[in-house]
């Protein structure tokens, strides 16, 4: 009879294996969140961003009462009013503006807010909601604004801590 040699692990083997696979979670787990944390502050200063396109379309025609999120298929839109053609997100919490549109669900998602009426110096802010990684919805660190000047340039601020900025937003 041949003796067959033992084959597998020993469990000192297998303790070295987890202990390396736990530091790099350790390592991994904060470095993934601050990466998603970026990612979305990235992709709210974009979403709220693509409103300053209306907001201009709309000072420039005089529409500058009557503002509104979005206008449901249906709904007529008075001529001297402003749609922003918004897209609710979940990322962000607030309302939707105006009362023409679908309203945002509460936990759900959101709208940027817009002043009603325009100004010159319209801002569009983005609150961060329930979406949003709880790096980024803290009281004081919720928030990201484009601000309008009174000569049309366009500039972003938000509370949001400075390692999840990103560039063109500080």
């Amino acid at each position: 009879m041949m003796n067959k040699p033992n084959t597998g692990f020993t469990l000192i083997e297998l303790m070295i294996v987890v202990a390396i696979i736990g530091i790099l979670a350790a390592i991994a787990l904060p470095a993934y969140q601050n990466y998603i944390a970026t990612s979305q502050v990235t992709r709210v200063m974009s979403e709220a961003g693509s409103l300053k396109t209306a907001v201009e379309s709309c000072l420039s025609k005089g529409s500058i009462v009557g503002v509104h999120s979005n206008v449901l298929v249906g709904n007529v839109l008075p001529s001297t009013a402003c749609s922003l053609d918004a897209t609710a997100s979940t990322l962000m919490s607030g309302a939707a503006v105006g009362t023409l549109g679908a309203p945002a669900i509460a936990d759900v998602n959101g709208y940027a807010q817009v002043a009603d009426p325009l100004t010159p110096t319209a801002a569009i802010t983005a609150t961060f909601g329930s979406g949003a990684v709880m790096l980024l919805t803290g009281p004081g660190a919720d928030s990201l604004v484009w601000q309008r000047s009174a000569d049309g340039t366009w500039t972003c601020t938000t509370t949001v801590p400075a390692r999840y900025r990103p560039l063109g937003c500080q």
